[in-house]
């Protein structure tokens, strides 16, 4: 079947590999190259932050995190599994995500936290990992094409079957106004060698080990499209993770950079005709990729 994908982020590519990889004739049209997209950005770590509908992100979490982990250590690709701690505020049951990353241990602990569940998911360096997804899919027989896709008719011309996998795009494409920007900004610093991540949920404050370089974040700004880099930001998020974790607080600053999720009150992957809807996955992208890729596929046919 010729299928075309709108979409060059996380998403759209692990479409590309399951469905390429499954026969298909597969284009994938994106305006921007992998290496400007907002999957790029990411942090990396694998778990379903607040992400909707619930159940669905934990079935597409455990599908993911089975992939991952066939990927961890493996040459290239960027994904090992790293423990690490996730420290909450507020008292909050354990998540119905726990069996999908693996099994959670929990803990309690002093102020200003209430607890942190510790467990080892994959940790993916976007940086090595999304050109090699890129290269898995070519190898695949994907075909890529860099324009603006105006609407769906511009990549169906040529299909039979469409993806919608255009992130923040993908509202305009589908008539949905439920799609808005989250903006999101971290700060790379050079690793001093930490052997674990930390993130401070409630703080939206973490920091994920990548080797060469840490990611240091956050922010979440809903509504807001800038993707401008804002230095008193860049400051606030190192004296947010040099509290956190105090071995980064000498580290060397290398960059800052600045992403816009694409937001939505739950996740969107249906059919509808000619066409099949996988987007408003938020920051939990390349969390639920595999998982949503699975499901892609087997709606292809």
């Amino acid at each position: 079947m010729r299928i075309g994908i709108a979409g060059g982020g996380v998403i759209g590519l692990s479409c590309a590999v399951r469905l390429g990889e499954a026969g298909h004739d597969v284009v994938l049209v994106s305006a921007l190259p992998v290496e400007l997209t907002t999957s790029m950005v990411a942090g990396g770590l694998v778990y379903p932050r607040h992400a909707e509908p619930a159940r669905r992100c934990a079935d597409w979490t455990a599908a993911s995190v089975a992939e991952f982990t066939r990927l961890a250590g493996a040459e290239g690709t960027g994904v090992r599994a790293l423990p690490g701690r996730l420290l909450r505020r507020a008292e909050r049951p354990v998540p119905g995500w726990a069996d999908a990353v693996g099994g959670i241990a929990r803990t309690e602990l002093g102020s200003p936290w209430v607890d942190a569940l510790a467990f080892r998911p994959p940790l993916v360096d976007t940086a090595v990992y999304l050109p090699w997804l890129r290269a898995r899919a070519a190898a695949a027989g994907v075909r890529f094409e860099t324009r603006t896709v105006p609407g769906l008719d511009a990549v169906r011309a040529d299909a039979e079957l469409v993806v919608n996998a255009a992130g923040l795009g993908a509202g305009p494409l589908a008539g949905d106004t439920r799609v808005t920007p989250a903006r999101g900004q971290v700060v790379h610093i050079a690793d001093p060698g930490l052997t674990e991540w930390v993130v401070d949920e409630d703080a939206f404050s973490y920091v994920l080990p990548h080797g060469s370089y840490a990611v240091c974040g956050g922010t979440e700004e809903s509504g807001s499209a800038d993707a401008t880099v804002d230095e008193a930001t860049t400051a606030d998020i190192l004296r947010r993770c040099a509290e956190l974790v105090p071995a980064v607080a000498d580290a060397e600053v290398l960059r800052a950079r600045v992403g816009l999720r694409p937001a939505r009150p739950a996740v969107r992957l249906e059919r509808v005709h000619d066409v099949i809807h996988c987007y408003g996955h938020g920051g939990s992208g390349i969390t639920l990729s595999w998982g949503c890729a699975d499901e892609v596929a087997t709606l292809a046919g």
